[in-house]
Formats: C-alpha cells, sequence, structure tokens
C-alpha cells in the first residue's frame, strides 16, 4: 500500500469520527477492510471518499458513513451469527466479517454474488457463507440443516412499509435488526429488538437512501 492509500483510509477514519462513529471496532474494521478492492476500475480514484457508488445492476456500494453507522447500530460481538440480505459488492459484508463470528449474505443479482465471493476469496475471508436467492425470505434451510435463529440481521435495501415477516421470524429473542424503511425520498433507517416475549421494539436512528427491497431471484435482463 503507498502513501496516498494510507493517508486516504486515514482521512476516511477521521472524517468518520468527526461524524459521531464511536465503536473502535467499526473503525477499526473500516480502516483494515480495501474498500478499492470493491468499487468498478471506472471509479477507483473516488473509493475511499465518503459516498455511494455504482456497481452494476442498478446497484451501488453505500456510503463508508451509512455502512459504519449500520454497523455500530447492530452492536456487533465476535460471538455473533449475522445474516445479511443485499450483498452487492460485499464491502459491507467484509467488515461485518471482522467484527461477527460468521456472515451469511444474500444477493438477488447472481453477478453481484459470484463477483462478491471472489473478493471474499481474495482477502481471505473464511468466515462469509455466500447465496444468490430471494433475501425476502430469509436464510433457506439446507441439507436439513437450519442457520437460523441469528443473532442481528442487517438488510441493505429498503423495505416499502414493515421488514418482511420471515426475517423477523429469523431473528433470536435478544436480537437486533438494522433494516432502511419506508418509500423513495422518505426512508429511514431502523432497529429492531425482538423481546423476551417475541414481540419487537423499534427505534428510528437516521434518514437513508436505499435501493428498494425486492423479492426472487433477478433475472439476467433485469433493468435498473
Amino acid at each position: 500500500m503507498n502513501t496516498q492509500d494510507i493517508n486516504k483510509r486515514i482521512r476516511l477514519i477521521m472524517h468518520l469520527r468527526s461524524m459521531g462513529i464511536t465503536d473502535t471496532d467499526v473503525l477499526s474494521a473500516m480502516e483494515r477492510v480495501p474498500r478499492d478492492a470493491f468499487v468498478p476500475k471506472e471509479v477507483l480514484d473516488q473509493a475511499w471518499e465518503d459516498m455511494a457508488l455504482p456497481i452494476g445492476r442498478g446497484q451501488t456500494i453505500s456510503q463508508p458513513y451509512v455502512v459504519a453507522a449500520m454497523s455500530e447500530a447492530l452492536q456487533l460481538s465476535d460471538r455473533d451469527k449475522v445474516l445479511e440480505i443485499g450483498t452487492g459488492c460485499g464491502y459491507q459484508t467484509a467488515i461485518l466479517a471482522h467484527l461477527a463470528r460468521r456472515v451469511y449474505t444474500i444477493e438477488r443479482h447472481v453477478p453481484l454474488q459470484k463477483d462478491a465471493e471472489k473478493r471474499f476469496e481474495d482477502l481471505k475471508l473464511r468466515n462469509i457463507t455466500a447465496l444468490a436467492a430471494d433475501g425476502m425470505k430469509g436464510w433457506p434451510q439446507m441439507n436439513g440443516i437450519d442457520q437460523a435463529p441469528f443473532d442481528k440481521i442487517i438488510v441493505t435495501a429498503a423495505a416499502s412499509k414493515e421488514p418482511p415477516q420471515a426475517l423477523l421470524d429469523q431473528l433470536k429473542i435478544g436480537g437486533s435488526m438494522v433494516i432502511p424503511v419506508g418509500p423513495p425520498g422518505d426512508q429511514v433507517l431502523r432497529r429492531y429488538t425482538r423481546e423476551e416475549d417475541g414481540s419487537f421494539a423499534s427505534k428510528d436512528l437516521m434518514g437513508v437512501r436505499f435501493v428498494p427491497l425486492l423479492p426472487d431471484v433477478a433475472k439476467d435482463d433485469e433493468a435498473a
């Protein structure tokens, strides 16, 4: 890594601190994960800027501040098993992999999922299991094995009104889910916590802008 890249990383971490990110584990993960490995070469010069960038298929790599804020809101420990809906390029997944014991991640765009898996392999991130599937249905039972319930769930696309029931059902008692909710232009990042009686407490965290949460595996010709 050259001096310029090091300086860009340091500048981004200082910026995240100034924006109110205080979790030292999250800040460390943001510094360790090379964001430039997750963006197309056309926007490589902007990789360490605090902005969302296009990654193809009508999707984006989230703004680093939003990635950090969502990760911090999950209050992760190294014992947690996490479900992520919306792998995208895999950047948020890689941050989670440095903070949690195990990450299960679902992407509906097959080309993005395949590219993300290759990045995980290149970065030697061994605690990630990635799948191309309908994330609104949660993590499927595979070979008769259920991975649910999960300690934490993170969704990187916006539910129009409420989180999918399948995701709420896969959250363990005492667990938390962070998900954007609302129509385009009026989305809020919300944290749901599953109480002892099975009900859910929710807290609005901040305004955000995400692509909509959609069902099914995307067709090859699906437009942005």
